[in-house]
C-alpha cells in the first residue's frame, strides 16, 4: 500500500506555510522591535531598572498589539470567507442547473473538452457541489476558513518569543558588553528568521537573511545614537 503524499500546492499544505511564515515574521517583528527600544533605553542610561522596565513595557505592549492588529485582520477575512461560503449555498440551492454549468464552463476554461468537462463536474457535484464550486472559484474549502483566535494567539507567542531574546541578553550580561552581547543575539535571531521565513516561502535564503539582517541593524543603531543623544543632552 503505497503512501499518499500530500500536494505542496494543496489548501492545507498553504495554510500551513502562511501559519509559519505568519509566525517567523512575528517573532522577527518581536526581536527587531524589542531589541532597538532596549538599545535606545541602554544608550541613553547604564540604570538596569530603567532598561528592564522598557524592555518589559516594550515586549508586553508589542506582543498584545500584534495579536489585535491580528485579530482584527483575520476576523475580516473569516468574515469575507464566510460570506463567500454562505453566496455560493444560497446559489446552489436556488439555481443548481446555473451552477453546474458555470463548473463546467470553468473546466472548459481549463482546456478540458466540453464533454470530459460534463463528466467532472457530475462527478464533483455528486460527491459534495459546494466543496467542486468552493474549490474551483476561491481555490478554499468550507474548513479552511481562518480561525482568528488561533492566529492572535499565534502572533502574541512568536513576538513575544522572539522579544525575550535580546530582552533577556542585555540583562542577563555584565554592563560593559551588554551592548554587543545583545547585537549579537539578535543578529544570531535574525539569521535564523530569515532561514526560516526564506525556507517557507520558496525563496532565496541569503537573500531575505541580509534584508532582515541590514533592517534590524539599521533599527538598532538609529535607536542606539538616538538614545545616547537623548541622555547626553538630558545629562
Amino acid at each position: 500500500m503505497t503512501e499518499k503524499k500530500q500536494d505542496s500546492n494543496s489548501p492545507a499544505s498553504n495554510q500551513s506555510l502562511n501559519k509559519l511564515r505568519a509566525a517567523v515574521l512575528g517573532a522577527n517583528d518581536g526581536i527587531v522591535s524589542t531589541s532597538s527600544v532596549l538599545m535606545g533605553v541602554a544608550g541613553a542610561t547604564n540604570n538596569t531598572g530603567a532598561i528592564f522596565t522598557a524592555g518589559l513595557a516594550a515586549l508586553v505592549a508589542g506582543a498584545l498589539s500584534m495579536a489585535v492588529g491580528e485579530y482584527v485582520s483575520v476576523s475580516s477575512q473569516s468574515d469575507a470567507e464566510k460570506a463567500f461560503i454562505d453566496k455560493e449555498r444560497t446559489l446552489l440551492a436556488s439555481d443548481p442547473a446555473g451552477q453546474f454549468d458555470g463548473l463546467v464552463k470553468h473546466y472548459v476554461d481549463q482546456g478540458i473538452q466540453e464533454t470530459t468537462a460534463r463528466e467532472v463536474a457530475t462527478e464533483l457535484t455528486k460527491t459534495d457541489a459546494l466543496k467542486a464550486h468552493l474549490m474551483t472559484q476561491f481555490g478554499m474549502e468550507e474548513d479552511d476558513v481562518v480561525n482568528p483566535m488561533h492566529a492572535a494567539v499565534a502572533s502574541l507567542l512568536s513576538f513575544t518569543v522572539g522579544g525575550l531574546i535580546p530582552f533577556v541578553v542585555i540583562l542577563a550580561t555584565p554592563m560593559g558588553i551588554r551592548i554587543w552581547a545583545t547585537g549579537f543575539a539578535v543578529l544570531l535571531a535574525l539569521c535564523a528568521t530569515g532561514y526560516l521565513s526564506a525556507t517557507a516561502g520558496g525563496a532565496s535564503r541569503r537573500r531575505a537573511i541580509i534584508r532582515v539582517i541590514v533592517g534590524g541593524v539599521m533599527a538598532m543603531v538609529i535607536t542606539y545614537f538616538v538614545g545616547r543623544l537623548f541622555g547626553t543632552s538630558v545629562a
